[in-house]
């Protein structure tokens, strides 16, 4: 194949160090920009807190291409004299296979007691030989997440012979199953199902009156139970609809996953900080920015001054002369970058939220959902002039604390329909009404699909049975069968 030679025209966009890095700082939430000032400042040491000191000679600091301050002597500075040497620099002989872009993924180590550690713990106050301890240990090994065994005893008796050499029967398992694992706190722990683990629970109780109806519907009419076929069971146990109900709260008030209990107390509690605070001053509305996202950043005087020094160096200077002085060079660029980010993240995200509430102004006034707007992000990225990518990354973990409450920035964005009137209106001022007819309907004989789609067009929302139907699974509504009451 014979070589050509041709001649082509291109036109490529590419991103800028400093559009990239103000790109992955605006999708930060509070928290995360605080984590990653700490962590620019650790690794740049030209990168300072507090305010910037006045400068008494203005005259000797001009603006560089960027529009950013720079001094007199490091307009001077001639960059070409520290690399016209013949030495060969240092990141020459290094490679990388690793992209300056690349974001740094760390999983932390943790370090808390796990849920079956803590079952483990508990297992060694019993009185147990050898043989049964490490059966017993075998099957705490063996619960889920939720505190259930899931596994079948045979395949467990296979697991023993297999990988203990220990021979075992399945009503061995079974024995030391119900003695000991399901005797563990939290109770539940060691069910096979979710009947056994609130029967467990259930026999753990006074017995009571109510207790007792409550271990006899989940014994002998569990089927009827979960259906709601509440009729069927006030009649094959003669009771009266009140004894039902109170044996019925009895059950709904036990845990149902009792091995997330343990893990629960050992996660670290997640506090919500707002990114936006709204306040209603009259007919005017105010956004302010949380202050943790405007820190006060100022490069280093010292290394300022350092480049000055290099800046004054006579004849030419020696190779740990040149290493120093790109060091500094580049350390005082990169911590302006970081200055520069900041300011145009604030800008960004004061205007985006500016923008949000000008076109939700009718919900922030009076804080009533169904007069919120339908509104998606080429919404607001045309009020501000700016790519749809960009909102995305602005609203995506942010939070605005109102005088209704803390909400996500997501919340204000949803899609649209159209009422018989030809007005469009927001699909969460339909969930809005759907979950107030719910709320109202009469619990004994709950409202069914088809007979909310009957509502929804008397109140002028023409919308289909699958469409109310996807809005009560947004809502985590069940269906009518599950929402009967006594």
């Amino acid at each position: 194949m014979a070589l050509k030679q041709s001649l082509q025209q291109k036109m490529l966009q590419k991103l800028s160090p400093q559009q990239i890095q103000l790109m992955k700082m605006l999708q930060l939430p509070t928290i995360a920009l605080e984590a990653r000032i700490k962590e620019e400042m650790e690794v740049n040491p030209a990168l300072e807190e507090g305010k910037d000191d006045a400068r008494d000679d203005a005259d000797d600091y001009q603006e560089d291409d960027y529009g950013e301050e720079v001094s007199e002597a490091e307009k001077e500075f001639d960059f070409s004299d520290y690399m016209d040497d013949d030495d060969t620099p240092d990141y020459k002989y290094q490679s990388s296979n690793y992209s300056s872009d690349d974001e740094e993924k760390s999983v932390p180590i943790g370090t808390a007691s796990t849920f079956h550690d803590r079952l483990l713990s508990q297992l060694n106050l019993s009185r147990l030989t050898e043989q049964e301890a490490i059966i017993c240990e075998h099957l705490v090994g063996s619960l889920d997440d939720s505190g259930y065994l899931r596994r079948e005893l045979s395949s467990i008796v296979d697991d023993m012979a297999f990988t203990q050499n220990i021979m075992v029967t399945e009503e061995q398992l079974e024995e030391l199953l119900v003695k000991h694992i399901q005797d563990l706190d939290p109770a539940g722990i060691g069910a096979r199902d979710l009947r056994e683990c609130l029967l467990i629970q259930l026999k753990r109780k006074e017995h009571a009156v109510t207790v007792r109806t409550a271990i006899e519907v989940l014994e002998n009419h569990y089927t009827e139970f979960i259906k709601k076929h509440y009729d069927k069971i006030t009649h094959w146990l003669e009771i009266s609809d009140d004894d039902l109900k109170d044996a019925i709260d009895e059950i709904t008030h036990l845990n149902p996953k009792p091995g997330n209990s343990l893990n629960e107390s050992s996660r670290p509690i997640e506090q919500v900080i707002p990114d936006f605070t709204v306040t209603n001053e009259g007919d005017k509305l105010q956004v302010l920015l949380n202050g943790r996202n405007a820190p006060e950043l100022r490069l280093s005087k010292k290394y300022s001054e350092m480049l000055d020094d290099f800046a004054r160096i006579k004849g030419k200077p020696n190779k740990a002369q040149r290493d120093a002085m790109m060091f500094v060079k580049q350390k005082l660029d990169s911590a302006r970058w970081f200055v520069e980010a900041i300011k145009q993240r604030q800008n960004t995200l004061i205007m985006t939220m500016e923008a949000i509430v000008e076109y939700q102004r009718a919900y922030f006034e009076t804080g009533d959902e169904t007069k919120m707007r339908p509104m998606i992000l080429k919404d607001i990225a045309e009020r501000v002039g700016m790519d749809i990518s960009t909102i995305s990354r602005v609203s995506n973990s942010k939070y605005v604390q109102t005088s209704y409450g803390t909400f996500p920035l997501k919340y204000f964005f949803s899609e649209s329909l159209t009422n018989d009137e030809g007005e469009e209106v927001s699909t969460r001022e339909v969930k809005k009404i759907l979950k107030d007819l719910i709320d109202s309907e009469d619990k004994k004989k709950p409202w069914t699909d088809e007979h909310m789609v009957k509502e929804l067009k008397d109140k002028g929302y023409n919308i289909a049975r699958r469409t109310v139907a996807k809005y009560r699974e947004q809502l985590d509504i069940p269906v009518a069968r599950l929402r009967k009451e006594l």
